[in-house]
């Protein structure tokens, strides 16, 4: 097993290897890095950084990946001596400090597996990287050399004007050192998501496509994958009871089929009840999860998963074995349904519709969601997010080579792609009301399980999907958005103004898609 001198790291104290769960809880009590809850999860605080910090991600700009890399204001590029500075200082600053280290692998497919290291500085953030990502099996850590590290030490800091970061706080990603370093955050979502980052740049090199979606399997072994932003229920509508969960969040698309890229899952905990999400529900009770930021009495050690004082952004940690009907190995078949899940809060797409694979591409790129008035300052009225692949924070490389990459895995596959909003229709957010969920949910059972083969479609005017007619468990009404709406004219302009934000967005891919990408876009506002 290759010591820690290889990744700059010298005259470390003690270096804990590998801890098992009971071990790393002990180390983080005495540390007193968290508190023990009411029926055994570490509950943690993350401090100021309650999030992912985007703007502080940098990739080096160096020989080997630079002209591979989509450079932009997602993906901002940092020198390769500042990066080298900044390691030698974190490694001087870690001297005689204790270290945490877990040896694991990210692609649940032997073929495509990726040895990693995760070196912490918390006892809990090991424990967290246990958690997230797939453990070795016996004997598997003998010859365990890691294609990629993960250095994190939220206590170090970087200095903005000699560093050349935007502020203290840094993730940067160095594909030729094959290393990533953390610093001045303890959220430890960056390190789950900087190695997501690595899979999706290495990934398309070898024909498989990585996406940010979960996935789940059919009774009857029938592989469905589910895309969405946060807040579009892609998390509720892929736990379903009935169906075996592979992977709430990262996943690949290979020849073959479809594989978790990690071993966990990485939940968001707020306002989750018994009654709706109980299988979620169920890891807040046992030992070994990790719960970030969620507010517990100091002397009763009860959660009050409702409270969101410290943040909206709570979150659990735990093995994917918490949850009762998953599968260990984190395989499935080649999907033959797509789900791609947005919240409209303009009130105009329609609650289901069908995409050919132009459409699904086009879509794919767009990533399109909606932030609803009230949940951030200043927002006054419904606005648009766009976040290509639904991961654009993610994605290293061009959109245009994820959806290349989907459309050929559809059209190969012949796999149906179904647009389910689970936004408002009646009118936007504030006049009408949000799709109730036993709708949505019949409506994702009936594309699932194949109930609307041979229903009749009609062209939605606006957007230019094939539109059920008919839907078990679902008001016809409903299918056709403008029927919803009591203002016919006002539905209209509503639908107008988003198809133009949806082609003023795609301006930016524009000059590197094909022309029958551009031409699956809205109907209404077409150049």
């Amino acid at each position: 097993m290759e010591g820690l001198e290889g990744h700059g790291l010298y005259n470390l104290n003690e270096i804990f290897w590998n801890l098992p769960t009971p071990a790393l809880y002990e180390h983080a009590l005495r540390r007193r890095e968290g508190a023990l809850s009411h029926l055994g999860p570490l509950v943690v605080r993350t401090g100021h950084h309650t999030g992912r910090s985007a703007n502080d991600k940098f990739i080096v700009e160096e020989s080997e990946s630079r002209d591979q890399i989509w450079w932009g204001p997602i993906n901002k590029p940092i020198s390769e001596e500042n990066f080298d500075t900044l390691h030698q200082r974190m490694a001087s600053y870690l001297q005689m400090k204790d270290v945490y280290v877990q040896d694991c692998f990210a692609g649940a497919d032997p073929e495509y597996r990726m040895p990693i290291r995760i070196i912490t500085e918390y006892a809990w953030h090991s424990l967290f990287a246990r958690n997230l990502f797939i453990q070795p099996k016996e004997g598997d850590l003998v010859a365990h050399e890691p294609y990629f590290t993960v250095i994190n030490s939220p206590r170090f800091h970087a200095v903005p004007d000699q560093d050349n970061t935007r502020s203290e706080t840094f993730i940067l990603v160095n594909f030729k050192k094959r290393l990533v370093l953390i610093g001045g955050t303890s959220y430890a979502g960056e390190t789950k998501k900087s190695i997501f980052s690595v899979m999706n740049y290495l990934m398309p090199g070898r024909g498989v496509l990585p996406m940010h979606c979960s996935a789940n399997i059919s009774p009857d072994g029938k592989t469905a994958l589910f895309f969405g932003l946060s807040g579009t229920g892609k998390t509720t509508l892929s736990a379903d009871k009935s169906r075996t969960l592979i992977g709430d969040d990262e996943h690949g698309w290979s020849d073959n089929g479809i594989f978790n890229f990690e071993g966990g899952c990485y939940a968001k905990m707020i306002k989750l009840s018994a009654e709706n999400e109980p299988e979620i529900y169920a890891t807040t009770q046992r030992f070994g999860t990790v719960l970030e930021n969620v507010t517990m009495d100091a002397h009763n050690r009860r959660l009050d998963l409702d409270d969101g004082s410290l943040t909206e952004n709570t979150r659990g940690a735990y093995h994917i074995s918490a949850i009762p009907n998953a599968t260990l190995d984190g395989v499935g078949g080649q999907p033959e349904n797509i789900i791609f899940l947005t919240c409209d809060a303009f009130g105009v797409m329609p609650p289901i519709s069908r995409l050919t694979p132009e459409q699904a591409m086009y879509h794919f790129i767009s990533g399109y969601t909606a932030r609803v008035a009230g949940t951030e300052k200043g927002v006054t009225e419904p606005s648009p997010v766009f976040s290509a692949c639904y991961g654009a924070p993610f994605m290293p490389l061009h959109p245009r080579r994820y959806a290349e990459l989907l459309g050929e895995r559809i059209r190969q596959h012949k796999a149906n792609v179904w647009l389910i909003n689970t936004g408002w229709t009646g009118g936007p957010y504030g006049v009408g009301q949000r799709v109730a969920i036993p709708h949505t949910r019949a409506m994702v059972n009936a594309a699932l399980d194949g109930k609307l083969a041979d229903v009749p479609t009609r062209q939605d005017p606006v957007f230019g999907f094939e539109v059920p007619e008919h839907c078990p468990g679902v008001p016809d009404t409903l299918l056709q958005p403008r029927d919803s709406w009591t203002d016919g004219a006002a539905y209209d302009a509503q639908a107008k103004k988003l198809a133009g934000m949806f082609h003023e967005n795609f301006k930016t891919f524009a000059d590197q898609t094909d022309e029958a990408i551009r031409n699956a876009g809205p109907l209404a506002g077409r150049n």
